[in-house]
């Protein structure tokens, strides 16, 4: 079992930058492929980065946020980031953390383990 906690989450002008925070306890984390997933009120939850477990740190950024959004991880201390620029109104919604074993995925309902998400609100 897989416990995962977020943080760094905020309130912050269209323009700025913030660097999201999940933390994990239980299981074996360096297995497990990450993903941020976002949503907004009356919308789907849909992944806005992702970095595979294993051997390998492949990683995955929707046309939307690429560029802008880095996912990054450190297995020692058990915590992926999210790192995100330039940051829009429309990047406001709450943001999870999830993961599931090694390859990662783009839906929602293929990830196992989740957070219970921070906000991010962005003001124009």
């Amino acid at each position: 079992q897989v416990q995962l906690v977020e943080s760094g989450g905020g309130l912050v002008q269209a323009g700025d930058s913030l660097r999201l925070s999940c933390t994990a306890s239980g299981g074996r984390f360096g297995i497990y492929a990450m993903g941020w997933f976002r949503q907004a009120p009356g919308k789907e939850r849909w992944l806005v980065a992702a970095i595979a477990g294993g051997t390998t740190s492949d990683t995955y950024y929707p046309g939307s946020v690429k560029g802008r959004f880095t996912i990054s991880r450190d297995n020692a201390k058990r915590t992926v980031y999210l790192q995100m620029n330039n940051l829009k109104p429309e990047d406001t919604a709450t943001y999870y953390c999830a993961a599931r074993p090694y390859e990662t995925r783009r839906t929602a309902n293929e990830y196992e383990y989740w957070g219970r998400g921070t906000q991010v609100t962005v003001s124009s």
